[in-house]
């Protein structure tokens, strides 16, 4: 399964979901990556 079907399936705007992930990831602790995950992911 794709990231933008799990944001679907999740009730995300893919489009929305992929910006903010991309935006956060380089500043995300690794121990809390998980946050960025379709299921764990609130808007930023």
């Amino acid at each position: 399964m794709s990231l933008i079907q799990s944001a679907r399936m999740n009730g995300h705007d893919p489009y929305a979901y992929l910006k903010d992930v991309l935006t956060r990831l380089p500043t995300q602790k690794a121990s809390e990556i998980e946050q960025l995950l379709p299921h764990q992911w609130m808007p930023g």
